[in-house]
């Protein structure tokens, strides 16, 4: 009987595997990013100088979004609300936390009356810090001071 021989070692990486699995992350991270976005997309208002808010970005900040035809959202939840339902759900939400602000996320070209209406509302739940979401305008034609 012949003695049968191993086939020879191959010295080069298969990356199919490898490929395939990166295709598939990548799909998965594609489909699951626009779900991540926190709450209503609205067309922001641009300023120059915006502060930054850091407590903005949390979890379980108060946010109220206006849409540009003029809809009211109300965050965590994500949930379509009318303004006068505003001032129960903010003094609900208010009574268990230490801060009270409440970030207002509006629409470039919101009506100004719903935006009066809203801030008038989370008046009447005892709202005394409002923050006002704003986009920075990248202006690159403005000159800086100079330094002393």
């Amino acid at each position: 009987m012949a003695k049968m021989k191993a086939p020879p070692v191959v010295s080069e990486i298969n990356v199919t595997p490898m490929v395939d699995v990166m295709l598939v992350l990548l799909i998965i991270f594609m489909v699951i990013t626009p779900m991540l976005s926190k709450g209503v997309n609205v067309d922001l208002v641009k300023a120059h100088n915006p502060v930054k808010m850091q407590e903005a970005d949390k979890e379980d900040a108060i946010i109220v979004a206006i849409t540009r035809d003029g809809k009211v959202f109300f965050s965590p939840g994500n949930s379509l609300i009318q303004i006068d339902q505003l001032p129960e759900k903010v003094k609900d939400l208010q009574s268990s936390r230490s801060d009270k602000t409440v970030y207002i996320k509006a629409d470039a070209r919101s009506r100004y009356e719903v935006f009066e209406n809203v801030v008038d509302s989370l008046r009447t739940a005892g709202v005394d810090q409002l923050g006002l979401w704003t986009e920075q305008i990248q202006d690159t034609n403005r000159h800086n001071p100079p330094a002393l």
